[in-house]
């Protein structure tokens, strides 16, 4: 008898015990076609419009209120940043043809990698061609097989990815327990780095960053903050979680990306320049790759002027999460320990997420179905991203029509 295919997932996939190494990917294909019915069609969807807070699905022509994408300052859309981005392209052409160690090293490049160290009040900077490869790059020239990283346990994958190609010894702590951070930290021999988030994607908590740095000063330990959800919008003047907590010049390691605030795409490391002397010759994913495109890089540089210039937008973006969180918890709606613009929706049942994500859609609202393996299972739940771009009234009828549908469906009374 064939198995039903809520009996497996996508983690199942991965190894093969078969004579050919491609039998897996028929075995993937088979029960991936059992389950886009059931649900999994709500993955990887089509969209025909820009990331506003509107945005259309292009399978059905449908126009829903967008929870879905980052964008926090809604800068990706700006009129100035979309002519930043067409003057690059006028200019330099569509791509950088080259790695940033041979021919692909533009000017601009290097303005927006001075930019972003001025901003962060650190010596310098380097582009990666996206966060994801920024971790793989920094944290694999930094550490090597003998060194250990210790990391929370909700890390992002890519700090997990680049402590496996530095064939470094991992050491996980319970999520922000600091007291279990101590007790790696004691027991951990050698050279050590520890990384931890700003803002955790998946839940919307911010790490102790004083405390962090507290016990890597105690135990000689380098410290990593990944800021991809909280730079330019955490601290007065929008430097980070690191600028919030006043440990700046505390941080050996600043990590972010240009897709979540900023609007556009690629990673970042910033701090001392011989740090950055160093990762220029070794972080391998920033060697081996073409340099970002040039529009990317003129539509960024405009943003981060924006986000600079415009505190406004920092304010703008925290009235609308109080708007959001308030309202979502006056319905009873459970928002796990979420104090950031990323506002979990828990619903705690991977049987029934499909169903709710479908009556959601029915109701107006774009919100993406996430369950195991990408949060652990009976932990499924929807992630709202708030915008400085939404309305509020607009976000209150959206937290209404969410609690509706979770009530519907018995998540909520």
């Amino acid at each position: 008898m064939t198995a039903h295919w809520t009996e497996y997932d996508p983690s199942h996939f991965r190894m093969t015990t078969g004579d050919d190494l491609f039998d897996v990917h028929d075995h993937f294909t088979r029960w991936r076609r059992d389950a886009e019915p059931e649900g999994y069609n709500l993955y990887l969807q089509s969209l025909a419009s820009a990331p506003t807070p509107s945005v259309r699905l292009e399978r059905n022509g449908t126009d829903l209120f967008n929870l879905a994408s980052y964008n926090y300052l809604g800068l990706s859309h700006r009129p100035e940043v979309i002519a930043a981005a067409q003057e690059g392209l006028a200019r330099y052409g569509l791509g950088a043809a080259g790695s940033p160690t041979l021919s692909g090293l533009l000017d601009i490049h290097k303005d927006l990698e001075t930019a972003i160290a001025a901003h962060k009040g650190v010596d310098d900077a380097i582009l990666f061609p996206s966060g994801y490869s920024a971790n793989i790059g920094i944290i694999s020239a930094l550490v090597s097989p003998g060194d250990s990283v210790i990391a929370d346990i909700s890390s992002h994958a890519s700090i997990f990815d680049g402590c496996q190609f530095a064939q470094a010894r991992l050491s996980l702590f319970r999520h922000n327990d600091m007291s279990n951070l101590k007790k790696r930290l004691e027991t951990v021999q050698g050279r050590k780095l520890v990384i931890v988030e700003g803002v955790y994607s998946m839940d919307g908590d911010i790490a102790p960053l004083d405390k962090v740095a507290e016990l890597c000063r105690q135990y000689g330990a380098r410290l990593m903050v990944d800021e991809a959800h909280s730079a330019f919008i955490y601290g007065e003047k929008g430097r980070g979680l690191a600028e919030h907590f006043c440990i700046e010049d505390q941080v050996d390691v600043h990590f972010g990306t240009l897709s979540k605030s900023l609007g556009g795409m690629g990673g970042y490391a910033a701090g001392s320049s011989s740090l950055i002397y160093y990762l220029r010759s070794y972080a391998r994913s920033q060697m081996f790759s073409c340099a970002l495109a040039p529009p990317l890089v003129t539509g960024v540089s405009e943003a981060l002027r924006i986000a600079i210039a415009e505190p406004e937008l920092r304010t703008k973006l925290w009235h609308n999460v109080a708007v959001m969180r308030e309202t979502l918890l006056e319905l009873n709606v459970d928002i796990g320990t979420s104090t950031s613009q990323v506002i979990p929706i828990m619903v705690r049942n991977d049987k029934i997420i499909f169903e709710i994500t479908r009556a959601l859609e029915a109701a107006g609202v774009y919100l993406n179905p996430i369950l195991f393996p990408a949060v652990k299972q009976k932990q499924s739940r929807f992630r709202v991203s708030v915008s400085a771009a939404h309305d509020p009234d607009q976000l209150r009828t959206a937290a209404q029509l969410i609690a509706q549908v979770l009530k519907t469906h018995k998540v909520i009374k």
